[in-house]
């Protein structure tokens, strides 16, 4: 913005601000005029120098316009004495034949001689290149000397070739047919350049270093012939003629571009990737061998930095071209060892490799955008993931195969199974799949990573209970054919179950020392985890084991059936009880044979409450007991039971259980009005039990069905006064089920 303007009175105001400045005002004029006139001097003499510097500029502007136009005229008297020497020049055709006959003579000359003697300089040069050759590492001492010879043969092929295009075709064959030998002689130079390209690391570790310094003096001195030459063909590209004409060598560097210098880096880089492929391939089949023996890239480079660079131009940036190449190298070959899908322990072996490959070029001193681009896509930490689905696939792969196999084993059922040193049942699959597991957490550990280790014990649970469930439904399965249609059925069914039981625990145990050996090893973070899924393992394996031994007293049932049918039944007062135990004890003898100690003690429990649940069943919902022979029958049968379990167990530990036997018998033989003392008795154990002590008065025959309802009264009342309920802890009453009248009948009939 420009400065805002100020007025004439504006400017009177500031001097006179108060009535004693009028006194004043005679001063204020002289000060202003004197100011005025030095401001005016000052005006003129710049507007004269001025004046003064713009006329002396135009009279400089008209003289050079005059000398421009005076050289101008010159130059096109010149062009014009120039254009046609032969208006100047009375014998310039004679002249110019004469050069051109004498130019022609001497070129013939020197043809004729350079190719007579081109055969003996060929066989120097191809036994220096013999020599040089024939060790490839150095010290290669006539590199230049060949290359200086061989570039001025070619050089007079390339003119001689030239010259020859207005030719004759027999005449071009011919010479063709002369240069063949140097053609064949510059190829295999320019083989052997690219030799010493592929092994320059070799050749500096030989203690040549000299070679390499020589090779570059070649590349270098080709690359600029290659740039004359390409500067001609733009030259007559661009239709300049007369200007083209005026370099001597355009008819002899008719030269075929080499591209010296793309070949040898190509070369370089071909031959990185070729070391990776070499020690790739000596290590296909051992790819943790292959990670161990890439410590080569940290020693190549150290020597590269060291020897190498010095010996090449700084135009090449050849450090840099060596990192890169390197680093894509590596990239591409572990690239291609993701591809081959290896086993999981090499994915975890190169993802530590990869870090402490990143670490080790940061303490070179190398730059990150050098080791571009990132390897693997910089998503190395897939390998975890790769790892883990790895984990899972055979995981799966492996239990599936397995399972094939132990599942048409448990279902042929051809062969016995298997024992152990402890001369129990086994399959031999679990030993295989706990062994398989075992090396999926040893691998994961390995990895150093409680995520990884977390994951595959995820993955390992789930594959464990999904065989868990599986041999459970093939269990229950091959149990309903058995008790379906037993015929049908192979044998065996008893053996494999005992082994598939005896297995439980022992996998059961290998969880549970697996889960004390990893838990200590991660933090807090995983523990959790861990501990979850193998506890949840453990109690899957411990379950199914008791689905088997289940299984096991369902057979013996099943083989009962016929016998426990007819417990206070006509026939069971003359001892058919005994066929009971007798069979329970044929299979007891089996079980603890083949069965694990832990779970023949459970099985017996088991087997203890089944048999008291079947025999209290049977005799609540039994017909009317003959009295007193049915109570002398059971009093007989206890004593039976007391002997069986008697043997797997100590008096003190079978008395409890066997007590409510005891007790109902001392119901059954009481009077009537003692009943109320024995069921006293009884239910300050097992609760009330109003309708299995009924079912029970009904049975005997010795009452009728007032002394019943008295019996059953007082027992009502003397429950209701006293408040008495079921225990806390339920007892083997609960299982015992009453059946109504219209189910008895069913039964019977």
């Amino acid at each position: 913005m420009s400065a805002p303007t100020i007025s004439a009175a504006q400017s009177v105001g500031e001097y006179l601000q108060s009535p004693d400045d009028l006194a004043k005002v005679a001063a204020f004029r002289k000060k202003l005029e004197k100011e005025k006139a030095s401001i005016d001097a000052r005006l003129r003499s710049g507007v004269k120098e001025q004046l003064d510097a713009t006329r002396d500029g135009l009279r400089k502007l008209f003289g050079t316009r005059s000398n421009v136009q005076g050289i101008k005229d010159e130059m096109e008297t010149v062009d014009r004495m120039c254009s046609d020497p032969k208006y100047v020049v009375s014998t310039f055709d004679q002249i110019s034949r004469v050069s051109m006959v004498h130019r022609n003579f001497e070129q013939t000359e020197e043809m004729v001689n350079n190719l007579l003697e081109m055969n003996s300089k060929l066989e120097m040069i191809e036994q220096m290149l013999i020599e040089d050759s024939n060790d490839i590492l150095g010290p290669a001492p006539n590199l230049l000397r060949i290359h200086f010879a061989l570039n001025r043969l070619e050089a007079f092929r390339s003119q001689t070739m030239h010259q020859a295009k207005k030719s004759s075709v027999d005449t071009r064959n011919t010479l063709a047919r002369w240069f063949e030998r140097l053609t064949r002689l510059i190829e295999a130079f320019d083989e052997y350049v690219l030799d010493l390209a592929r092994n320059i690391l070799p050749i500096v570790r030989a203690g040549n270093p000299d070679v390499v310094v020589r090779l570059m003096k070649v590349v270098e001195m080709e690359a600029r012939e290659d740039e004359k030459a390409i500067a001609i063909k733009l030259v007559k590209k661009a239709g300049k003629i007369d200007a083209a004409s005026k370099f001597r060598s355009m008819q002899a560097n008719a030269r075929v571009i080499k591209h010296y210098r793309s070949k040898v880096m190509k070369c370089i880089t071909d031959s990185i990737q070729a070391k990776f492929d070499e020690v790739y391939a000596a290590n296909e089949r051992d790819p943790a061998g292959f990670l161990d023996d890439l410590v080569f890239i940290y020693k190549d480079l150290i020597r590269i930095e060291s020897d190498v660079v010095p010996c090449f131009p700084p135009s090449y940036e050849i450090w840099n071209t060596y990192v890169r190449q390197y680093h894509k190298a590596l990239n591409n070959t572990i690239t291609r060892l993701v591809k081959s899908e290896p086993e999981a322990s090499v994915l975890l072996t190169l993802h530590a490799w990869i870090k402490e490959y990143k670490k080790s070029m940061r303490e070179l001193g190398i730059p990150a955008e050098l080791l571009e681009p990132p390897l693997l896509e910089g998503k190395e930490q897939s390998l975890i993931e790769d790892y883990l689905q790895l984990i899972i696939k055979k995981l799966d792969e492996w239990s599936e195969n397995l399972m094939r196999t132990e599942v048409q084993a448990f279902t042929a059922r051809e062969e016995p199974p298997e024992l152990t040193a402890d001369g129990l049942y086994t399959t031999p699959g679990t030993i295989i799949f706990l062994d398989m597991v075992n090396q999926q957490v040893d691998l994961a550990l390995n990895s150093n990573q409680g995520l990884v280790l977390s994951r595959a014990v995820e993955e390992v649970n789930r594959v464990m209970r999904a065989i868990q469930d599986r041999w459970v439904k093939l269990v229950d399965t091959e149990f309903k054919k058995y008790s379906e249609k037993p015929e049908e059925v192979p044998g065996g069914l008893v053996e494999y179950c005992i082994a598939l039981a005896n297995d439980q625990i022992k996998a059961a145990d290998f969880t549970e020392t697996l889960s004390a050996r990893i838990e200590p090893l991660v933090s807090d973070k995983y523990r959790v985890t861990i501990h979850d899924r193998l506890n949840d393992a453990l109690d899957g394996y411990l379950d199914v084991a008791k689905k088997y031994t289940q299984t096991l007293i369902s057979i013996i049932f099943h083989d009962l059936k016929p016998a426990t049918k007819q417990l206070f039944q006509p026939s069971w007062y003359e001892g058919t009880h005994s066929q009971i135990i007798e069979t329970m004890r044929d299979y007891m003898s089996d079980y603890q044979a083949y069965l694990n100690e832990s779970l023949f003690e459970v099985l017996l429990e088991d087997l203890l409450d089944s048999y008291l649940v079947t025999y209290l069943t049977a005799l609540a919902n039994g017909p009317k007991l003959n009295m007193p022979a049915a109570t002398e029958r059971i009093r007989q049968d206890i004593n039976d039971a007391y002997q069986f379990f008697g043997t797997y167990k100590k008096m003190k530990e079978l008395e409890p259980q066997m007590e409510v036997l005891d007790q109902v018998l001392s119901m059954l033989e009481a009077s009537k009005s003692l009943v109320f003392l024995s069921y006293w008795a009884f239910a300050k154990v097992h609760g009330p039990c109003i309708q299995f002590v009924e079912a029970l008065m009904k049975a005997r025959s010795d009452l009728d069905r007032s002394a019943v309802s008295e019996v059953m009264d007082s027992v009502k009342r003397k429950v209701k006064d006293e408040g008495l309920t079921d225990p806390p802890e339920p007892t083997i009453m609960k299982k015992i089920v009453i059946q109504g009248a219209l189910s008895r009948f069913l039964v019977r009939t």
